[in-house]
């Protein structure tokens, strides 16, 4: 097939580069070049620290834990605006986004006053002994805030192009909800469920304003690594900031790979001729 040429495709394509090398790859790339100054001894100091692995430890495990929650939730959420026709659901559909427009500082204050010992849900759960603020429960419900929209708004557009007919047929053939959710619905959505995940997690990963309040920033208990970071730069420790940064890159490029090539694997296993779907010994 002989490749379209759209006018004005070089130009387009020049700024397009100028513009992602100045935006993404030089600050990146200057954040590399800066850290190659650093010696082995500072990156073995730094990552060897009890407090900077207590921090690691819980940036990773609060945001893959609230990006799976979210997954869970996102999809039911994202099911119920495309399927059902329901007073308000426009206004259900508009305030998903909230997160994404709301700064990230107000959201860590709206949550700490909700979740807070005085708060309509604090003081409740304080009575059943849960506490939410200045744990690293309440780190989890900031990042669970955050990352919704990534899942839902991922996850929306792939449920509006499901054809039902093929739900309809399976159902004829005999299928039960959970088999049709499981050998229908959920291959189509599993590439979408994946990069919800991820985005999620990303933005867990590096999230701040809406944490730095109802964590509390305790050391060794309720510190992020994005906290970590702006208390090193606040104590001049421009060594440790600039490791700790290049070990979130790091980590967020390694994840970003794997579950690409993850979401490819499954896209070309959907399109073998074995992933027809059958139902009872039946093609749908």
């Amino acid at each position: 097939m002989q490749q379209m040429r759209l006018p004005g495709k070089g130009l387009s394509l020049g700024y397009s580069m100028l513009w992602l090398s100045v935006i993404v790859v030089m600050p990146l790339t200057a954040l590399g070049w800066k850290s190659a100054s650093l010696s082995f001894a500072d990156l073995f100091n730094t990552l060897g620290d009890v407090r900077v692995r207590a921090a690691l430890s819980l940036s990773l495990s609060t945001a893959a834990f609230a990006a799976a929650i979210n997954v869970v939730f996102g999809l039911i959420v994202a099911w119920v605006l495309v399927r059902y026709d329901f007073f308000g659901r426009k206004i259900f559909d508009a305030v998903i986004d909230l997160p994404f427009a709301l700064p990230t500082a107000v959201a860590g204050i709206a949550l700490t006053a909700v979740y807070g010992q005085n708060g309509i849900f604090g003081a409740e759960l304080a009575k059943l002994g849960i506490k939410v603020a200045y744990t690293p429960l309440g780190v989890l419900v900031a990042l669970i805030f955050v990352g919704l929209p990534f899942v839902v708004r991922t996850v929306q557009p792939i449920i509006q192009d499901l054809n039902s007919d093929v739900e309809e047929a399976a159902a004829i053939l005999g299928a039960n909800r959970f088999c049709i959710f499981r050998r229908i619905i959920l291959p189509e959505l599993t590439p979408a469920l994946a990069t919800g995940f991820t985005l999620a997690f990303a933005r867990g990963l590096g999230e701040y304003g809406s944490v730095v309040f109802i964590s509390g920033n305790l050391p060794l208990r309720t510190e992020v690594i994005p906290l970590l970071i702006v208390t090193k730069l606040e104590q001049y420790d421009y060594a440790g900031a600039m490791i700790l940064a290049i070990a979130m890159l790091f980590i967020s490029l390694l994840i970003l790979l794997l579950l690409n090539a993850l979401s490819r694997w499954q896209n070309r296993s959907m399109m073998t001729p074995n992933s027809q779907n059958t139902i009872n010994g039946d093609s749908v």
